[in-house]
């Protein structure tokens, strides 16, 4: 509520007042640019005209839960109803105070190592995504960066595979990550992996007959009206179209044919123009081609031969903001712009800009006037350009020089900044603390670093820790082990190095450096194999185990007449004692001598053979005798 209404209501001194956070007004100028060559565009000077000096210090007010008044309107209130973000109007007369060009001020995020090779920001300008040459994706976020420009993650997508092209869906909710393997990778907001779609064989000739890609990738586009389908193309001369919902296949490919010898070539840009009528797609050829999304891609329907010098490979191919030009940045140093109504020739051409990276790619500008795109170092260790250009014949109005080659650029429409990857692995954000919204801006409207107090350190720091030797796990009841770490013990004791448990033997054919037991080894093994656990346990109790095994011999040395199926069936002890187990000669009851007798019958002929066995277990004598015999026999 304001001071009045409190006053009039008799509490206008009720409470204690707020403190008020104050701003530096020139908080700004440490990251302001020094253009040498452009005094007109360049840095803010500290003499500047009433409408662009900077705005004394004022009190930034807090929000009041109690003030729900209304809101005074700003002058163009009436147009900008609609609109439910704040988004930079550049249709304002180019005879203002204010910079043309969101360039007076930058800041550099430094944590890529190589070449920054793939760059783009969420449709809300809050979340910059980059790839590198150096393996990483990272998401930095401006709203949760300090003065200190860290991402807040970072992750190989493909393992040793370079970065070739990053694009947010139209909801911002999710973002394709395409590299050197031959698979797209789909991400959600905050980088978690959603799904890996699939590559095609690469036995198969006809690459329509293929589920996925089968050579590298080069670029990718989402559609812009929706979210669940995007297209990549690839090195494998194809623009495949898929399905959010289905990383198994996907749901139309587009086979490129090229007029060189073996009607192949490689597909290094593509992207659907506004409306999502047309595809486009740049080759290694030099070919420019041209599909409507409702025709069956059997050929394009607009073609151009040598809209870039062969053999080299087109960085970007961009519709204007009215779906009739297209802009493409060639391999060949030059950057075209094309009217699709008369797709024969370029309307504008610009050369001589020296293209060191494949990816390094041409945009234009939000107001769709002018074209943005970087020129490399004529010589190692030089500086680059960033061009600014006219959209109508691609002269130059402005040059902004940087530390090196840029490659990637990206100007964001809402929060009026431009993005540029370098090729040192900077990123360079550009922005103007009068027109640029948010972004950058939020890194220093947080103010500086507090600085750290006692209270705010570490007692590590502070005051040493005092360690008594009694203290230590080593020292303590258990042999070091804490009384609450059994399921850490069970983990443990389940690894095999921690446990020190021996390696297990080598079944099949060796490896790891150890021989494996072939079939002959394990023959040999079998052979001394100790058999005592297979022993009966009363062959080696009974005092006619002599008796039986010198029995089992006399069996193979019988006649034929004595040879029948019961008493070839002696073969060992085992076989002794099943078939005479239960003969007077094993009954308890029976004298010692009669124990020690064993009759051996022979079926067919109705007689056997009676051993007596002495005290050494020999055989003493041997008779025939008839089939029934007795105990006193």
């Amino acid at each position: 509520m304001s001071d009045d209404v409190l006053a009039a209501m008799g509490i206008s001194g009720f409470g204690k007042k707020l403190k008020q956070r104050q701003l530096d007004p020139n908080r700004f100028d440490k990251s302001r640019r020094e253009d040498k060559e452009e005094p007109s565009t360049s840095a803010l000077s500290p003499t500047l005209a009433p409408a662009q000096a900077p705005r004394p210090p004022q009190e930034e007010p807090e929000f009041d839960p109690d003030d729900i008044g209304p809101l005074p309107q700003p002058p163009n209130a009436g147009a900008s109803d609609e609109e439910g973000e704040p988004e930079f109007d550049a249709s304002d007369d180019e005879e203002s105070d204010l910079p043309q060009f969101p360039t007076t001020h930058a800041l550099v995020f430094k944590d890529h190592t190589k070449v920054v090779s793939a760059l783009t920001l969420d449709p809300s300008g809050a979340r910059v995504l980059s790839g590198s040459h150096d393996y990483d994706c990272k998401l930095w976020d401006f709203g949760g960066m300090d003065w200190r420009c860290k991402p807040f993650k970072t992750w190989e997508p493909a393992g040793t595979y370079y970065i070739h092209d990053l694009k947010y869906s139209n909801d911002g909710q999710q973002f394709l990550v395409v590299s050197g393997t031959m698979q797209a990778k789909l991400y959600d907001r905050d980088g978690a992996e959603l799904a890996t779609f699939v590559k095609g064989d690469p036995y198969i000739r006809d690459m329509k007959n293929t589920a996925g890609h089968v050579a590298e990738l080069r670029s990718c586009a989402w559609h812009p009206h929706d979210p669940q389908t995007f297209i990549t193309s690839s090195v494998d001369s194809t623009i495949r179209i898929w399905d959010v919902e289905n990383k198994r296949k996907q749901k139309t490919v587009i086979v490129v044919k090229s007029k060189e010898r073996g009607a192949r070539t490689k597909v290094t840009a593509c992207g659907y123009s506004p409306d999502g009528s047309i595809i486009g797609g740049a080759c290694w050829d030099g070919a420019l081609h041209m599909w409507q999304t409702k025709s069956n891609f059997v050929r394009p329907n607009m073609t151009i031969e040598g809209a870039h010098t062969k053999n080299t490979e087109p960085g970007s191919l961009v519709f204007s903001v009215d779906g009739r030009s297209v802009l493409t940045r060639g391999g060949d140093d030059t950057v075209k712009i094309w009217d699709l109504r008369a797709f024969k020739k370029p309307v504008a051409t610009r050369d001589g800009l020296t293209t060191l990276y494949p990816t390094t790619n041409a945009i234009f500008s939000p107001d769709d006037k002018y074209v943005v795109t970087g020129a490399g170092a004529t010589s190692k260790g030089g500086k680059g350009r960033l061009m600014f250009m006219r959209k109508d014949n691609l002269e130059s109005v402005k040059e902004l020089e940087v530390d090196t080659t840029p490659v990637k650029v990206f100007w964001h429409s809402k929060i009026n900044q431009i993005v540029t990857g370098l090729a040192n692995g900077q990123i360079g954000v550009l922005y103007s603390p009068l027109t640029s919204i948010n972004g950058a801006k939020l890194l220093l409207n947080k103010g500086p670093p507090r600085k750290a107090t006692i209270e705010d350190m570490s007692d590590a720091v502070s005051a040493p820790t005092i360690l008594t030797p009694h203290a230590l796990p080593m020292f303590r009841d258990g042999d070091g082990l804490d009384r609450g770490s059994k399921r850490k013990r069970e983990k443990e004791r389940m690894d095999p190095r921690k446990s020190k448990r021996p390696e297990l033997p080598v079944t099949g054919p060796g490896r790891g450096g150890r021989v494996g037991a072939s079939a002959t080894q394990h023959v040999v093994q079998n052979l001394v194999r100790d058999t005592t656990r297979d022993q009966d346990v009363r062959v080696a109790f009974c005092p006619l185990t002599p008796l039986l095994r010198h029995l089992g011999r006399i069996a193979f040395h019988l006649s034929p007449a004595w040879t029948g199926p019961e008493v070839s069936r002696v073969r060992t002890v085992a076989d002794c004692l099943s078939w005479a187990g239960n003969g007077p000669a094993l009954s308890h009851r029976r004298s010692s001598e009669a124990r020690r007798r064993i009759l051996v019958s022979s079926p067919p002929e109705g007689e056997g053979i009676m051993i007596w066995p002495n005290e050494t277990g020999a055989c003493r004598s041997t008779r025939r005798l008839p089939r029934v015999a007795t105990e006193d026999s």
